[in-house]
């Protein structure tokens, strides 16, 4: 369907859509950047290692992404399969957050399978809905003021499935915050009650837990809050210019969410363990918190 207008009232709605767009080539600059600094990590603790289910998240979750990121340029277009692509790396994330929790407490079975079931039940039910939302999915090409542009728009209850999807994808994001925060103070506490003399090991460990784990799920469903917002109607319907900077960082936000937290996560991880092995005074002791993956510099094969 094609719709053409000349009418000004328009104006402020192809502004909008302009000042999207820089937003949308931020994000596209931002993976771009993030790859181009850690492409030599990733040479060193991906490619030159021995594959692993991590090994095929980490690839996917970042060429995927470089990929949506250049495809969100050429507009709506490709809206369904950016949409379906959310779906897919969101999941996979999830993937990469149980793998972390279970390592963090020391390959629980119990807390596996609680994790298995929380992550299956929230992703089956955002599956379904999205599903159901693509259905009140309109496009059109839009010819306003002599510009060409693909839009799309959502009818029936289609907002109200896309905020629950927020919902409960925040729900698990702040449940594995919590989870990661109460085990990175039980591990804290337990180490205290070993005395002075393994004082030197409760910093590496808790220095490790904050950076690669805890602040990881916070930045996770920070942005995941940041996210939930963005949905609600007086941003939706709005065209102010405070608005329209909300939503755009939203964009970027969502970007880095999905494409470079993960990785990162990754390979912070594995490079703290290169190093750790590396050492000639390592402690076995930190063997609980690192990937359970096996890794060709891993003296323990738990990377």
């Amino acid at each position: 369907m094609t719709f053409v207008s000349n009418d000004p009232s328009w104006w402020p709605f192809i502004d909008s859509q302009v000042f999207s767009s820089y937003w949308i080539v931020a994000a596209v600059v931002v993976v771009a950047y993030d790859w181009v600094l850690t492409i030599g990590q990733e040479i060193e603790l991906i490619w030159r290692q021995h594959w692993s289910l991590m090994t095929v998240l980490y690839l996917v979750i970042r060429y995927i992404g470089i990929l949506y990121s250049v495809a969100s340029v050429l507009g709506n277009i490709l809206e369904y399969a950016m949409n379906w692509t959310n779906v897919v790396m969101t999941a996979m994330l999830g993937v990469i957050m149980i793998a972390r929790l279970h390592a963090m407490y020391q390959g629980s079975r119990t807390m596996l399978l609680f994790l298995v079931i929380i992550f299956l039940a929230v992703n089956i039910a955002c599956v379904v809905l999205a599903a159901m939302g693509l259905k009140y999915m309109v496009t059109a090409e839009l010819i306003l003021s002599g510009i060409h542009m693909c839009g799309y728009d959502y009818e029936g209850d289609a907002q109200l499935l896309d905020s629950i999807i927020w919902v409960l994808s925040t729900v698990w994001e702040v449940l594995a915050l919590c989870l990661s925060v109460w085990i990175t103070v039980k591990h804290f506490r337990d180490l205290r009650r070993l005395g002075p003399s393994s004082g030197s090991t409760i910093g590496d460990c808790f220095r490790v837990l904050m950076k690669s784990h805890v602040l990881y799920f916070a930045s996770f469903a920070g942005v995941s809050c940041f996210q939930l917002i963005s949905v609600s109607p007086a941003f939706l319907n709005s065209s102010s210019t405070a608005a329209m900077i909300y939503v755009g960082t939203h964009v970027v936000l969502g970007v880095v969410q999905m494409f470079v937290l993960g990785p990162r996560l990754i390979l912070s991880v594995r490079e703290y363990h290169a190093k750790l092995v590396a050492g000639s005074d390592a402690d076995t002791s930190m063997n609980s918190i690192v990937f359970q993956e096996h890794v060709h510099i891993s003296t323990s094969g738990t990377v």
